[in-house]
């Protein structure tokens, strides 16, 4: 694609990537097969080549609508679109710099900009969450019920083993997922103890960014990304063999690190060493002896919801779904598995009524095969689908905790 941005925008670094990601794109069209919002809405502007040709004209120096925000908006971000398109286009990382663009060029409303505000000041941190979540808890009998659906249980936290192993691996604990599904991270923690491997959760480690990262707020994710590192960098030092992270949205942000702080002079060389070393639970225990693991149930009839971030966002599709089967559980079929269940993120809250119609059409594909549980790879999969779902949802790594001897 033919490109003018302005020579002002062009020489800085941001510009320079904009300018790239645009060239690479052909418009072929391929990408619309698999967009969630373009199959719902059928809008040549909801779906990623219309997204594109607004961010382009946009940094063109083009008009810049509410309207422009809106379909920019309700991007999923779940980059189906990248895995079919045959060019590479890096379409996620674009729309970052479009929604940047928008944001400074058209603002927000009272109501929206607040949302989007308190929305970073509290899911990022463990503590206001558990307390609102508290409160919210408290108060379920009198929430309308959109909120009660949208409302986790209290979940007593699981003991987890105490590091003993000379193997061992960094753990990042999240900040939505430690406070609403802990157990994912303790059920980690003993599967692997059995495995021979320990984690470690060192001090001063928190959000990854990716809330303020996709809430166009890049500054504010950039420091999450620094203090990580910060947090993490003396046991790299140290000779860790890698950085675990257990939800797969949290493992595509922090596997991006190296791209996001490419320019920072200070952190560029440790966030590249960061995104070599972070891996997702599938990966560590795919190269393990699992035969050394005794199933109690094998043949149990699960249905699997390969989350965006998992399969599109770091291309870990199937791998998940491999290990279930070496490990003796027996997958139902799930029609459209690549499609999005409408969670991403925030975007359940931010939009709730695209989000609802997504997440109806992927329990009717996961429950269609009679299947005694769902599992999943990532928190916020996790209870956008138990909101509604008939029956439990869990962490993948907790069933297999569960099921071992």
């Amino acid at each position: 694609m033919q490109t003018n941005l302005p020579a002002a925008f062009l020489n800085t670094a941001q510009g320079q990537e904009a300018d790239a990601i645009l060239r690479s794109c052909v418009h072929c069209g391929f990408c619309t097969a698999t967009c969630p919002t373009y199959q719902l809405l059928g809008d040549e502007l909801d779906g990623p080549r219309g997204r594109i040709y607004l961010i382009k004209q946009m940094l063109e120096g083009g008009a810049v609508t509410a309207r422009t925000q809106q379909h920019l908006d309700r991007c999923l971000t779940c980059r189906a679109c990248e895995t079919t398109c045959p060019s590479g286009v890096r379409y996620a990382r674009l729309l970052e710099i479009g929604r940047g663009e928008v944001e400074r060029q058209v603002g927000r409303s009272l109501f929206a900009g607040a949302t989007r505000w308190g929305l970073r000041q509290l899911l990022p941190y463990p503590k206001r969450f558990a307390l609102a979540l508290r409160l919210g808890q408290l108060l379920r009998p009198l929430l309308p019920e959109r909120l009660k659906q949208k409302l986790p249980g209290r979940v007593t936290a699981t003991p987890r083993p105490a590091a003993r192993h000379r193997r061992t691996l960094l753990v990042l604990e999240g900040c939505a997922q430690s406070v609403a599904t802990p157990n994912t991270n303790a059920a980690a923690a003993r599967v692997l103890d059995r495995l021979g491997i320990s984690l470690i959760a060192p001090a001063g480690q928190g959000c990854c960014g990716a809330v303020s990262q996709h809430l166009a707020a890049e500054s504010e994710a950039a420091g999450f990304m620094r203090r990580n590192i910060d947090a993490w960098w003396p046991h790299i030092e140290a000779g860790v063999e890698g950085i675990l992270v257990t939800a797969s949205g949290c493992g595509t942000q922090v596997k991006e690190y190296g791209d996001l702080l490419q320019h920072d002079p200070l952190y560029a060389d440790k966030a590249r060493r960061v995104s070599e070393l972070a891996r997702d639970l599938c990966e560590v225990l795919e190269g393990e002896a699992l035969e050394t693991l005794s199933v109690r149930e094998p043949g149990r009839r699960i249905a699997y919801h390969s989350p965006c971030s998992l399969q599109h966002g770091q291309q870990l599709a199937g791998r998940v779904e491999a290990l279930l089967g070496r490990l003796g559980f027996e997958l139902t079929p799930v029609a459209d598995s690549h499609l999005c269940c409408g969670s991403a993120g925030t975007y359940s809250i931010l939009q709730p009524e695209l989000s609802q119609r997504l997440l109806e059409n992927k329990l009717a594909a996961l429950e269609a095969g009679g299947a005694s549980c769902i599992a999943t790879a990532n928190v916020g999969c996790q209870l956008h689908l138990q909101s509604r779902a008939q029956g439990p949802v869990k962490h993948w790594i907790e069933l297999l905790d569960e099921a071992l001897a």
